[in-house]
């Protein structure tokens, strides 16, 4: 009797290892990370812990923030620029108290910056972390945790053509979110084209070093990318020493971008 209950409770059971990215598309795809260059690593893992309620994974020199939806990589450097000198200008949330987290994040003598409403008429607001870090929150009062990650933000002149590249490469769909019409939804994850370019630069270096998706069969898409005219800055290889496969290339925009397979056990 009790190896029967031990059987069935197991059913219900969920590995901690599989529910923090989303699942993944029927291309293997889901949302993986975004990268941080930082001063003080030590500094940033606080806030990540404190603030989004995150929680900390280390494997060998690798740091990384585990929080719904996503992961955050952290490597300790001083960044070349804020995230608003470049294309990937900044990414958001969602938060269930807006008051809430602001009154914590102003206590703790952090910056915010300007609020309004959104393009879903929601309350948001700009806050910056230390090295010029660029996060929108967004509150949603229906939200069931607390904090969740939302999306990603390019700032690019041609909104039009980069939504239909990536919309190409990863085999989405074009999805409206709000007032902008130029996005499309990576499982976990919402992409945002549009803004003003202005000049702005490529990611690699910057406080925002490159975002990454999750894929399943890397090494196979790898190679359909490649037939697509993708070509890699770092080509397919494989990091056992962190329990990673990895490649990365630049989009079209600049931005650095990151395939892994693996983080879905993190």
């Amino acid at each position: 009797m009790k190896n029967l209950l031990c059987l069935i409770l197991s059913f219900f059971v969920i590995p901690v290892g599989h529910t923090q990215l989303a699942s993944p598309n029927e291309s293997g795809v889901t949302f993986g990370h975004v990268h941080l260059n930082v001063s003080n690593l030590e500094q940033h893992k606080r806030i990540w812990v404190e603030h989004f309620n995150g929680t900390i994974v280390e494997k060998g020199s690798h740091s990384v923030i585990k929080l719904p939806n996503m992961l955050i990589t952290l490597t300790e450097q001083q960044p070349t620029m804020d995230s608003i000198e470049t294309a990937m200008h900044h990414f958001g949330f969602k938060v269930r108290r807006m008051d809430k987290f602001l009154d914590k994040w102003r206590a703790d003598g952090l910056p915010v910056g300007s609020m309004f409403l959104g393009a879903e008429g929601q309350l948001n607001a700009y806050v910056t972390l230390p090295d010029g870090v660029e996060v929108e929150m967004q509150e949603d009062r229906g939200l069931q945790q607390e904090i969740t990650g939302y999306h990603v933000h390019w700032f690019v002149d041609d909104a039009v053509d980069i939504l239909r590249w990536y919309v190409n490469m990863f085999d989405l769909e074009i999805r409206p979110r709000g007032r902008i019409t130029t996005t499309t939804n990576v499982p976990g994850m919402n992409f945002s084209f549009g803004g003003n370019n202005s000049g702005r630069q490529s990611t690699k270096g910057a406080a925002i070093d490159h975002i990454g998706f999750e894929i399943d069969n890397l090494k196979e898409f790898c190679l359909e990318l490649e037939s697509k005219g993708v070509v890699f800055d770092v080509p397919y290889q494989e990091l056992s020493d962190i329990g990673l496969n990895s490649a990365f290339f630049t989009d079209p925009t600049g931005v650095y971008v990151e395939l892994t397979e693996g983080y879905d056990e993190y």
